[in-house]
Parts: structure tokens; C-alpha cells; sequence
């Protein structure tokens, strides 16, 4: 009998040798056929445990936020006649030049430029373009809130980058939806000095891009930068009371 039980314990022994030693922890770490197997068997139960288990609906769907609104204005009303007749004089267009858009619900845009000729005492030329880019609630992309947000950053970085650009300063713009930058700075355009302010602001999903530029030719001065940033404020301000509008 006790020949029997020594000749089985080697006959485990070789056969655990020769399987590789990645398994020997698994299945030959005990003499004991009982303790052994047991523990495989928990090991194996647990695996399979882990992979029936199918995570909630509460578990794999991230509640989001809705998009606060649904729709865009129409962007060249988004800013009064009496605004852009003030801001751009002579312009080309009065009613201003729609920007293509395959999406005006998404995206849409509008510019006015014109040059008003003063006689000996020169012209001054005068641009003015907004830009606005509504973004819908996404279970994986996130609140369309956020989504503006993000993207708010991205915008202002674009603008911050301008090639050229000199004195080139970034402020925040208080009064202008949920949040607002404008940059100033300045420059040099066709032998003459053009003094910039772009605004980059968000309300709710919505972002909200202006920028009014200006110059003086053939002798004109060049418009302060506090004139064209007071401009452009008073532009945004009415672009973003549009949107608030627009989904009443």
C-alpha cells in the first residue's frame, strides 16, 4: 500500500515537470489531489464570475445635460442696423454678407466692411464679421455646454496665435453671456496699421465669435484701441441677447 501511494506521488511529480511553469503554480502546487483540485476550481469559478457580469444601463450610460438651446438666430438681424451702420460706416452691404453654411441651425455667420472716404482728411476703413457655433448634448462628447467650453478655449488660442499680431493683449470681458475674452492688438495690413478686437464668448451651448478692425488711410488717423473695443463689445452684447432671443 505504501509502495502504491509513492510510486502515484512520483508519477505526479514527473508529470508536473514537464508542463510548463506558468501552470505548475496552478495545478501542481500541492500533493494533495484534494486541496489541489479545490483550488482550481475556485480560481476557475471566480474567471467565469467575472466575465458573466454585464455592467447596468445606470452603469454604462452617463447622464448629460440637455442643450440649453436649440436654435441660432438669424445672423445678420443678430446685431441691430443702427449697431453696424454706426460701426461700419459706408458699408458695402447694409444688410450684411452671409457666410456659406451647409448647417444654420449649427453654424452660421455675417460680415459688413466699407470704406468711408472723408475727404483731405482721408478714409477709414472699418470691418466687422460674427460668427456663431451651436453644439448639441452627446451621451460620449458630453454637454453641449461643455462642448462650448472646450471649444471656447480653442478659439481663443486660434485668435491668441494671430501671425503678425503686435501688442497683442487678452482680457476678461464681463457682461457678455456666461463667459467672454476679448483680445486687442494690432496690425500692419497693406501699408497701414489696423487696431483689432475679437471677442470669443459662450452662452450656454453656444459660442459667439466677433471681431471688429478698423484703419485710417491716406493720412487719416488710426481709430483708438478703446474705440474699437467699445465697438465691439456693444456688437457681442446684441449678438448674445440674439440667441436668448431666438429660443424664446
Amino acid at each position: 500500500m505504501q509502495r502504491s501511494a509513492q510510486r502515484t506521488r512520483l508519477t505526479r511529480i514527473l508529470a508536473c515537470a514537464a508542463v510548463p511553469v506558468m501552470l505548475v503554480a496552478a495545478g501542481c502546487s500541492s500533493d494533495s489531489g484534494g486541496s489541489g483540485g479545490s483550488g482550481k476550481a475556485e480560481g476557475q469559478g471566480s474567471a467565469s464570475a467575472s466575465a458573466s457580469v454585464t455592467p447596468s444601463p445606470s452603469q454604462s450610460t452617463k447622464a448629460v445635460e440637455p442643450a440649453r438651446f436649440a436654435k441660432l438666430p438669424e445672423v445678420c438681424k443678430s446685431i441691430s442696423s443702427k449697431t453696424t451702420a454706426s460701426l461700419v460706416p459706408k458699408a458695402k452691404t447694409k444688410n450684411g454678407t452671409p457666410a456659406a453654411s451647409s448647417d444654420l441651425a449649427s453654424r452660421g455667420g455675417c460680415s459688413w466692411n466699407g470704406l468711408e472716404d472723408k475727404g483731405v482728411e482721408g478714409s477709414q476703413y472699418r470691418w466687422l464679421d460674427v460668427s456663431f457655433y451651436r453644439y448639441e448634448s452627446d451621451a460620449v462628447l458630453g454637454s453641449g455646454q461643455d462642448r462650448a467650453q472646450e471649444n471656447l478655449a480653442k478659439e481663443l488660442a486660434k485668435v491668441q496665435q494671430t501671425p503678425g499680431a503686435k501688442k497683442l493683449r487678452t482680457v476678461e470681458a464681463t457682461g457678455i453671456g456666461d463667459e467672454a475674452k476679448t483680445v486687442t492688438y494690432q496690425l500692419r495690413k497693406t501699408d497701414e496699421d489696423f487696431v483689432y478686437t475679437s471677442i470669443v464668448a459662450r452662452t450656454g451651448n453656444v459660442l459667439v465669435l466677433l471681431s471688429y478692425n478698423g484703419a485710417g488711410y491716406a493720412g487719416a488717423d488710426t481709430p483708438s484701441e478703446k474705440t474699437v473695443t467699445n465697438g465691439a463689445i456693444k456688437a457681442a452684447k446684441e449678438a448674445v441677447a440674439a440667441v436668448a432671443t431666438a429660443n424664446k
